[in-house]
């Protein structure tokens, strides 16, 4: 399979289990509102897996208004591995992503205040 289809098929998979994210957060845990709208608006998240070997980090999160995205779990790759140093499992974060050609990027991570 080649990396079109690979980057197709992904993108579909998100865009048909996106609205499964948010009905399988736990009763008890609310996730934390997005900040506003906008270019700049980061998105409160809780790390849940770092892979620092692929670059990719699992964050569940609320609602990322500019990827027009609901609440969920899921695995981003970030555009720089040295994102991954700071952080840890059970951090609590805010973010910024974007979708780069299909693959949903952390541009931005800090701790949450």
């Amino acid at each position: 399979m080649n990396k079109t289809h690979k980057t197709l098929i992904a993108t579909l998979a998100v865009a048909l289990l996106a609205p499964l994210g948010a009905l399988a957060d736990d009763a008890h845990h609310k996730p934390a509102a997005a900040a506003s709208a906008g270019t700049g608006a980061l998105t409160d998240g809780e790390v849940r897996k770092i892979d620092l070997e692929a670059g990719k980090v699992t964050l569940k999160h609320a609602e990322i208004k500019s990827l027009d995205m609901p609440a969920m779990t899921m695995v981003f790759v970030v555009k720089d591995k040295a994102m991954l140093d700071k952080l840890k499992t059970g951090d609590k974060v805010r973010f910024k992503a974007v979708n780069d050609g299909g693959k949903f990027t952390v541009t931005d991570i800090q701790p949450a205040p």
